[in-house]
Parts: C-alpha cells; structure tokens; sequence
C-alpha cells in the first residue's frame, strides 16, 4: 500500500470538502442570517486545515494501483461524512453526532433515509447543506475533482472505477480528464435546466435548488415534512421527468451530443429501464385507480413513485405505504433494480440484471446442447468472462450482505418488513421503506448499533460493494 498517495489524495478531497462548506455558509450570510454560518465558515476552515497538512509532503512515488484506488475512494467518503456532519452538531440542527453523520453518509451517497421527524424546523443553511449533499456525491466527488485538477496521470482511472456505479467504466475519451469534464458538463447542465424550469413554474429560488440537488443526484432529502405532496402538479411532473433522466447512463447523453443518434438508442440497457418504468408504472396506475379521483392525478402519482423508486431517489408524492400490496411489491423490486448504469442512481443496475438473464439462458441452452459456443452479448457486444464473473460475484456479496445486515438490525425487535425495507432502502441508497421506515415515517426509531449498520450498508451500496470490503481486509494495507 502506498499510504503516502492515499493520504495526499485524501488531502485534496478535504479541500474541495472546504469549499463546499462555504456555499451553505453564504446562503445564511446573504439571505437568511439565521446564525448558521459560523458554524459552516469554522467547518469548512477546519477541513482545509486538515487538507493542507496532509498535502504537505507531495509523494515520490504517485503510483496509484487497484488497491490504492479502492481504499482511497472508501476513506474519502467516510472522512468526508464524518466532516460534513459537524455542521448539524454546531448549529443544533441535530444536536446528536450519530445522527448527524446518519444524515451525512445518507446525504453523499444520495440514499435520502433521514432520522429527523421534521425538516422544515432546520435552519436553510443546514437544508441546502442537506440537499448539496446528494449533488456532490451524485457524480462522485473524484470525478469532480478529476475534471478540474490533473492529479496522478493514467492513475486516474482507477479512482473513477472505484467510485463510479455499474459493473464496467469505460472512458468516453482517451483522457481521463476530459471524461470527466464531459460528466459533469452534461451534470451541471441537467442542473441548471431543471432549476430553470422549476422556477419558471412557480417553484422559489431555494426549493428550486435542493430540489434540482436531490432530483439530479437521485437523492431525495426533501425540504418539506410532506416531501413533494405540497408541490403542484406541474412541478411534480417536471420533477418525474428529471428522475428518470437522471437515471440514464450518461453515456447516451454523449453519443448524442456526438450527434451518433444509432449508437445512443442502440443501448440494450436503456430500452429496458424505459420499458419497465412504463410497465410498472401502468400496472400500478391500475392497481391504484379507486384511490384517487381522476386519470391524471392516478397517473401522476404512479409514474413519480415509479420514477423515484427506480431511480432511487426517494421523493414521495403519496404515501404508496398505503397502497395496495401489489404495489407495493412491485416498487420494492424496483428498489433492488434500480436504475441504469453510469448514471446517478443506485441498486443492483438494469445492466446486472440484464447480464443475469442471459447469463441464465445461455446456462439453460448449454444444458440442452452441451457442445453448443454461446456468448453472452450486450448492445451487439460480446460481454467479456471478467465483467461476468465480477457481475455474479457482486450479486453474491449483495444478497449476503443484504440477509445478514437484515438479521443485526431484527435486534431491535422491529417487524420483518421494516427490517428488510429498511436494510433495501439504504442498501440500494432509496431512502424510504415500508411501514415504520414508509415515506410518512423515518429511520429515527433504530438503536446506534443498528444505525452503523444501516450506515456501513448506504456506503457499501452507493461504491458498488468491492471498495469498502477492500477496505476493511488486512492484506490491502500491507506495504508493497
């Protein structure tokens, strides 16, 4: 292990934690003056002094091989929760540090699970804090800091493959930095064109904002007790939309920017998430139909709880806890599906699934035809032995650790359907579950010891498993 360019790097990361600060900070100074920025202004300082002494010493060797990049992106995101959530400590937001940093970890990795009965009590540093959260670990903060700063050369890769979602991550363009300054244009863009819209249809400036932050990075901390049920129609659909977008593999948004429309609509993977929101959100819609008085608020509530759903989002319009179990069943598949590859959103990925299937079919036929070749193909691609087994031994490690975090936090007596929605939802970085942890509710009820838990499982869930269990084994830090 390198310990040298993993702290160096962590250095850089508390920097950039350090300038975020300073935004919620400005919005009390500027507009609110609710004694907040203090608190913000004395955090942010404190995390650029933490960074400038760990970039003291540059390191000679900027080697930066698998392992380094796996415990490099684990430590950041841990690190920098446990700094973020200092400011809801000093500003008494949430007086509690677990809690604090329950709502932190859950904020970056855009899971949206909140312990807090009321949000709309906290003061507006704190909610855009809140909400800044999701966008910033919506893309990934690395992919952020690559598109800005050139750090370790062809090292770079290595990072984003560590913190970027799906079962592979390719480059759009031969530099790693200039693929990361093509996401987060393409981010930034999505971010500023719904915060136009919301306002331009009556949303305010503020809800406008945290509410674009929590659609785009697919996070969900709402600024209202209700969520989104207070907003009009008109900004729900608007909302529904940019969900789904965001959902996408950005991917597609480059090749159609790159004007290759055929090779865009050609991604298997994105022709089966659009199917299945339509399908489900159609099946539900029926389902639903006798609870609401007209077509259009049916389907308007259908398409948004489908689209936050699949997403993982976790924006609520209804409280779907109260819908019928048919429904209910189908929006808890859709927190294990969850959205497509490459883009913002969680769960185990369209793409995985997709591979899973055929990975089964071509085991049924070779059953059948045991001398019959057979290659598993994916947008005309043959899909290579690595990516499959990595995808089988993600599923593997999802389902274990799915059962065994729901067996620790039975220990609080819970019934089986909070515990498992509970464990879903911040595994596949949701947000809400069923019963006591529905969309109506929160995951304040949990003992500390289940908290860590469900804490661990929203950073497992949101960096794909493999870097935090690298981690947490021995031999990876074992010097080279």
């Amino acid at each position: 292990m390198n310990y040298r360019i993993v702290l160096y790097i962590l250095g850089y990361v508390l920097k950039f934690e350090s300038i975020f600060l300073l935004l919620p900070a400005l919005v009390d100074l500027l507009f609110y003056s609710e004694d907040a920025a203090v608190p913000y202004f004395f955090c942010a300082a404190l995390c650029l002094i933490c960074g400038l002494l760990l970039g003291v010493r540059k390191p000679r060797n900027k080697s930066l091989y698998a392992r380094e990049g796996f415990a490099t992106v684990a430590l950041s995101w841990l690190v920098m929760s446990i700094f973020g959530a200092l400011p809801f400590v000093l500003t008494g937001d949430i007086p509690s540090y677990v809690d604090a940093l329950f709502e932190t970890i859950s904020g970056f990795t855009t899971t949206g699970a909140s312990i807090l009965t009321e949000v709309e009590p906290l003061t507006h540093a704190s909610l855009f804090w809140r909400s800044f959260t999701h966008w910033i670990g919506g893309m990934g903060v690395f992919v952020f800091i690559m598109a800005i700063l050139p750090m370790m050369g062809g090292s770079n890769m290595n990072l984003m493959r560590a913190e970027s979602p799906g079962p592979s991550v390719t480059k759009l363009v031969p530099h790693v930095k200039d693929t990361a300054k093509i996401l987060y244009g393409i981010y930034l863009a999505m971010t500023v064109l719904e915060v136009i819209l919301l306002i331009a249809f009556g949303m305010p400036a503020f809800d406008a904002f945290t509410s674009t932050f929590g659609t785009v990075g697919t996070g969900g901390f709402g600024i209202k007790n209700d969520s989104f049920a207070s907003y009009t129609p008109a900004l729900q659909n608007i909302v529904t939309i940019f969900m789904i977008l965001s959902g996408i593999n950005y991917s597609a948004y480059f090749l159609l920017l790159s004007k290759k429309f055929r090779e865009a609509f050609k991604i298997e993977e994105i022709r089966w998430y659009l199917l299945i929101i339509l399908g489900s959100a159609g099946i539900i819609a029926f389902n639903i139909r006798h609870l609401y008085p007209t077509l259009e608020e049916t389907l308007r509530h259908s398409f948004f709880q489908v689209g936050s759903i699949i997403t993982t989002t976790g924006f609520a319009t209804a409280n779907f806890d109260l819908w019928p179990e048919l429904s209910k069943c189908i929006l808890v598949l859709l927190m294990f599906l969850g959205a497509c590859a490459g883009s913002t959103g969680g769960g185990m990925k369209v793409s995985r699934v997709v591979l899973l299937c055929k990975t089964i079919k071509k085991e049924l036929s070779l059953s059948i035809h045991p001398r019959e070749v057979r290659k598993v193909r994916m947008d005309g691609h043959v899909i290579g032995h690595e990516i499959l087994r990595s995808t089988n031994v993600f599923l593997v490690i999802y389902f274990l650790l799915l059962l065994f975090s729901t067996l620790l936090v039975s220990v609080d007596n819970f019934n089986f359907t909070t515990n498992f929605t509970a464990v879903a939802a911040t595994l596949n970085n949701i947000g809400p579950g069923l019963d006591a942890v529905g969309p109506s509710c929160n995951f304040s009820i949990f003992s500390t010891f289940s908290k860590f838990v469900l804490m661990f499982d929203m950073l497992a869930g949101r960096l794909e498993l493999f870097p935090i269990l690298v981690m947490l084994m021995p031999s990876t830090w074992r010097r080279r």
